[in-house]
């Protein structure tokens, strides 16, 4: 603790010795015609630099820049590929400008020729954060969450087990709960959710996901250890007034998604986001008798409103329901007869959930100072049945966060200082083959932060947070965190991180692909929160060739080291899970090398490989994870043919071996490799674009390799060696898919 308080007092003591200078920050948009109707649009990733000099930048996901005063040019040129560049004089004390930039028409056929980035690098923020566009979106059918992450090397996505049709990710070699989920800056998965929570967040519905590594901003709580992710919703005053995604595939899961969104006055907007979903299909193409993937129904609905005037406030309310129905296992499994019945392995699980939202935010007059105020109301109920397992519970819990941002002394001295409240109730029950019982845990968490940001002539930038949480059952959190961007030039850049996280386990919720097994459940009545400190270096450099060509080479290393862990432990027995204190060293070393190119017109290429060094101690033995893969390393290509009326995207993927769990003891009929094998997937989608109109089609897995005997003793659900928890590899095979997109501009 000494140590953290003295780091603490010493930046900030450097921090504010430094002399500090005047910020232009503001917006750029575009400018789009249709019908007649002149609408405007965040353009992201326009240059923004100062006349006859290399010194710029661009803009973030919502068209906003900020850029350092020099005194040498009063001048500032904005410009994007396929758009008009326009020169504008910044006059003395001018300080926030808006832009807006027209497209190149070109023989009146075609208005808008640019092409938004799919995936780029936030130039400003000190946290290392990577952000998937709308467009990035596209580049493979993103049905969910779950499933925008195929293009990514930084987040690892698979299958949980293979009944439930759930999927988990991983960063940095760690399981998905040591990343913190948001939704606009507000808790979106945790708790109950985490286990299928990614699929209940559709892929239309997001305008952005923000992907940042290491520990994050303590504005949003103490929760990120490995990373951050924060999904951006389309926001109905910069919406379409109507969008339509239908969607379906080879194996029967079809997909009807609508947005719309209407301007009521000048100052209120609302929107509706529809999503609903079905698998009608029965698959089963290993033949061991068991669905591939669940039978389900989902409708989900998301209402919101925007009341906005520029300069005062912003205020958002949102309302989400969401209802879910998933019924799998043995293909002849009927639940009206064999439910807890040994005729037929089945599993149900059935979702209720429900979301209050509310931001406000007030502006001031003094230059870049606002108060935000976050409110999340929720209550999830989920009932749950695996064969004879059982898991039941609902979850209740209410969120507010106070962000209060001005700047000191200069202004590029910003402090961020709040309060956050955090209660939640949850109600558990839970029966296994050796177990039967319930929880009722109820808890309040408070906490106070802040966070201060020096920026020094856009070359040195950090961010020193701290907040100090007071759990109701746990007591004192304290979180520390320090993150540093250092730019050589305009093209070279470093980013170091260093700080402390905090997660909450709940071990049952966070782990209900082990209840599709015969396994046995042991674990203490209470567990401490787990706690790790992450520190990380990351080293951006880019080629330049011209103006819109370009080689971008990002290298980082990260390490997580553990101070407290909750170990569920499935490999020192395969019939059992033994949930323990860590009681040794627990760590995680992660590298990887990212390699983006558009030297080509129209072809966008990028290659990323990435290592990751993960160890775990069980019973006293420290051991490399099991099921965690060491290497991956992934390739995408993107071609537009002119005037963007076809795109072709292309994404393979090499996963390496990894360590299975000993099962030794088994049967020999019932026994695994001690390693799995290496595998490349192949992803490939065509869109081709008509003034209102994309339709798509594509292939999954081309390749069409899936883990074979993916069940353990699936012929004898209800023996003692049933197992469907040991994923490694894909579940489902080669699949076809097509949809089309139908868009109303403004």
């Amino acid at each position: 603790m000494y140590k953290e308080y003295t780091l603490t007092f010493i930046l900030i003591f450097i921090a504010l010795a430094v002399h500090a200078q005047v910020m232009i920050t503001g917006y750029v948009y575009e400018k789009q015609k249709d019908q007649g109707r002149i609408h405007f649009e965040p353009l992201a990733g326009a240059s923004v630099y100062w006349k006859d000099t290399q010194i710029g930048t661009t803009t973030d996901a919502l068209g906003k820049f900020k850029l350092k005063r020099i005194p040498e040019t009063n001048y500032l040129v904005i410009s994007f590929v396929g758009y008009k560049s326009d020169t504008i004089r910044i006059v003395e004390g001018q300080k926030d400008i808006k832009v807006v930039l027209e497209s190149i028409q070109v023989l009146n056929e075609v208005e808008i020729t640019a092409r938004q980035k799919s995936e780029y690098l936030d130039k400003l923020n000190p946290i290392k954060t990577e952000i998937i566009s709308s467009e990035g979106l596209k580049r493979l059918a993103c049905c969910n969450l779950s499933e925008s992450f195929e293009n990514s090397g930084t987040v690892d996505v698979s299958y949980s087990d293979a009944v439930t049709g759930a999927k988990h990710i991983q960063m940095l070699g760690l399981a998905g709960i040591y990343t913190q989920i948001l939704g606009e800056n507000m808790p979106l998965i945790f708790g109950l959710s985490n286990s299928y929570g990614l699929t209940y967040v559709p892929g239309t519905w997001m305008q952005s996901i923000q992907v940042s590594k290491g520990t994050s901003s303590v504005n949003n709580g103490f929760e990120s250890i490995t990373g951050q992710i924060n999904t951006e919703f389309k926001r109905p005053h910069l919406s379409d007034p109507l969008f339509v995604n239908i969607y379906t595939n080879s194996e029967g899961r079809g997909e009807l998604n609508a947005d719309v969104a209407r301007q009521l006055t000048e100052h209120v907007a609302v929107g509706l986001l529809v999503h609903t979903e079905s698998q009608i299909m029965k698959n089963d193409h290993n033949n061991d008798g068991f669905l591939d993937i669940p039978l389900s129904k989902q409708l989900h609905l998301y209402n919101r409103w925007n009341l906005e005037k520029e300069g005062i406030y912003c205020i958002q309310y949102g309302i989400k329901a969401l209802w879910d129905d998933k019924i799998g296992g043995q293909i002849n499994f009927d639940p009206s007869k064999d439910k807890f019945t040994n005729n037929h392995y089945g599993i149900g699980i059935q979702t209720q959930k429900y979301d209050l939202e509310a931001k406000h935010g007030f502006y001031f007059n003094r230059h870049e100072t606002s108060i935000g105020i976050q409110t999340k109301a929720i209550y999830h109920n989920q009932d749950a049945y695996f064969g004879y397992n059982r898991y039941d519970a609902t979850e209740q819990s209410i969120y507010t966060n106070v962000i209060f941002h001005t700047f000191i002394f200069e202004e590029n001295h910003k402090i961020d200082i709040g309060s956050s409240y955090m209660f939640n109730h949850f109600n558990e029950y839970f029966k296994v083959t050796n177990i039967d019982t319930s929880w009722n845990r109820r808890y309040h968490i408070p906490g106070i932060f802040a966070q201060y940001t020096f920026d020094y002539q856009k070359i040195l930038t950090f961010m020193l947070g701290f907040r100090t949480d007071y759990h109701s059952q746990y007591r004192w959190i304290n979180t520390p965190r320090l993150h540093i961007k250092y730019d050589f030039t305009e093209n070279t850049n470093v980013r170091l991180s260093v700080g402390k996280g905090c997660h909450l386990t709940y071990p049952v919720a966070e782990n209900m692909s082990l209840m599709v097994s015969s396994r046995n459940w042991y674990f203490p009545t209470q567990l401490k929160p787990e706690e790790a400190w992450n520190a990380g270096i990351s080293l951006n450099h880019k080629i330049k060739i011209n103006d819109d060509k370009s080689i971008q080479i990002n290298a980082d290393a990260y390490r997580t080291e553990f101070l407290s862990q909750t170990i569920i432990d499935n490999i020192t027995h395969p019939r059992e899970v033994r949930i323990y204190q860590l009681n040794g060293k627990s760590y995680s070393n992660s590298f990887q090398l990212n390699i983006t190119t558009s030297v080509i017109k129209h072809l966008d290429l990028t290659l990323i490989g990435r290592y990751n060094d993960v160890k775990q101690t069980y019973q006293g033995k420290l051991l490399q994870k099991p099921l965690s893969t060491p290497f991956k390393g992934l390739f995408t290509a993107s071609y537009n043919t002119k005037f963007e009326k076809w795109q072709f995207d292309v994404t393979v993927q090499y996963v390496g071996k990894a360590t299975i769990p000993d099962f030794s003891s088994n049967p020999f009929e019932y026994q695994l490799t001690k390693t799995s094998p290496d595998y490349t997937i192949i992803h490939f989608q065509l869109t081709r674009r008509f003034k209102k109109w994309e339709i798509y089609t594509g292939v999954e897995n081309l390749t069409n390799f899936t883990q074979q005997k993916p069940i353990i003793a699936y012929d004898d659900p209800f023996g003692n060696y049933f197992d469907a928890s040991v994923i490694w590899g894909p579940i489902m095979g080669r699949l076809y898919y097509a949809g089309l997109r139908y868009k109303i501009k403004k």
